[in-house]
């Protein structure tokens, strides 16, 4: 009961915030009539078909795909990243990118685990840009309520997620 209420605390906090009200930010149980579809009637049957986001399916236009990062990935950017990861990306992606944060799991998604350098190797900048802009499947778009510059810093700080798990492994060789 109290995790449930901090979700939905935290849930309100971020829709008085925000210009627009997202998906995401509704109530789960409105949520959950919208959002079901006959083969996930319970929340039994979406775990037993939830999985990561298969790259396939993705519809990123080309010229979007190679759009290039205007954003230099140094500690300012990753730093202004990890401010807005923080407030609107951490309750689905987890605190360290791991993909299990609080609403992920009460919503049964498996998302990815951004520590992991595999998760996002077949993404680009751009392709990263785009979903932060459109959305994906339960994620919703960031549109116009985030500035081009503040998606970039996104993209950095996703990106540093696995550059520190790397480095980590490298100095815990002997």
């Amino acid at each position: 009961m109290t995790r449930q209420f901090a979700l939905l605390l935290a849930l309100f906090g971020a829709a008085v915030c925000a210009p627009a009200v997202p998906t995401a930010a509704m109530p789960r149980s409105t949520q959950a009539a919208e959002q079901k579809t006959p083969e996930q009637k319970t929340p039994e049957a979406a775990a037993s078909t939830a999985k990561p986001v298969d790259r396939s399916t993705l519809k990123i236009p080309p010229e979007d795909s190679k759009r290039v990062n205007t954003v230099k990935s140094d500690a300012d950017s990753v730093a202004q990243g990890k401010h807005t990861f923080t407030s609107q990306c951490a309750m689905c992606h987890g605190a360290t990118g791991d993909g299990k944060g609080d609403l992920a799991d009460d919503m049964k998604l498996k998302l990815l685990d951004y520590r992991d350098p595999e998760a996002l190797k077949d993404y680009s900048d751009g392709d990263l840009f785009y979903i932060l802009s459109k959305g994906n499947e339960k994620m919703p778009g960031q549109g116009d309520r985030m500035g081009d510059a503040q998606k970039w810093n996104l993209v950095n700080y996703i990106r540093s997620f696995s550059k520190k798990t790397t480095a980590a492994k490298k100095e815990s060789k002997p």
